[in-house]
């Protein structure tokens, strides 16, 4: 099988007084789909960082990045941003909804970027709410949830346009436990129904609902293993 994503020697560095400041060192990484990777180490390592190369956010790096056996490393921003827009979703610790837009308006914004139909977003966001329990919440603001409704609401966002990948940056990290907990379970039932997933957290807890973890030090990647056990259903 193809990978889904596949890096070589990928590298990102700043100028620094005349020398050179490595993010991140030779990046050599395959995830297949359906796999959900955990992306761990102490702060500075990179994981940001690689995050935001794999949603193609970041384009001052170097090496081969291959997305669905398409070349990331020579596509133009331009079509990289079309390749992101198609097929990654993003789930930000922050949350980053608008917050002068209803729910409802939130989960239509990224169809209205796609040049969807009025009819079909209206049915698409429709149907998302229901998928998601949050009818009831659909002319709410976002100051009027829930830290876990609002992270609710960004997965329920990412996922509308039925993304081949889910890039998740400390998910649940302003959320209390119960609240973390459903965000993870949500996440689980996502990758069960065949969406790739990649999370960058601290928690072990949180790691141990993925496949596999790559742990990052310094930029390098140094350690890849099974995570110890799947967390409990």
């Amino acid at each position: 099988m193809e990978p889904l994503i596949q890096l070589n020697n990928v590298e990102k560095s700043y100028d620094a007084g005349g020398s050179k400041f490595f993010v991140l060192r030779r990046i050599s990484l395959a995830i297949q789909p359906g796999e959900f990777v955990t992306f761990m180490g102490p702060s500075g390592a990179g994981k940001s960082t690689l995050l935001s190369i794999l949603g193609m956010l970041d384009s001052a790096w170097i090496g081969e990045y291959f997305f669905n056996g398409e070349a990331v490393h020579k596509l133009s921003v331009k079509k990289r941003n079309e390749l992101h827009k198609a097929n990654i979703g993003f789930v930000f610790q922050s949350y980053h909804l608008i917050d002068n837009l209803t729910v409802f308006e939130n989960l239509e914004l990224p169809l209205s970027y796609k040049n969807v139909p009025n009819k079909e977003r209206q049915s698409l966001v429709c149907d998302t709410l229901d998928r998601f329990h949050i009818v009831g919440k659909k002319d709410l603001y976002p100051n009027q949830l829930s830290g876990g409704q609002q992270q609710l609401v960004g997965v329920a966002r990412a996922v509308i346009l039925n993304p081949k990948l889910i890039l998740a940056d400390e998910p649940t990290g302003n959320l209390h436990s119960a609240q973390g907990e459903e965000i993870m379970q949500l996440f689980r039932a996502l990758n069960e129904s065949g969406t790739t997933i990649i999370q960058v957290t601290h928690s072990e807890t949180n790691a141990a609902y993925g496949h596999r973890i790559v742990q990052l030090k310094d930029g390098w990647v140094a350690s890849e293993a099974a995570a110890s056990a799947r967390a409990q259903r």
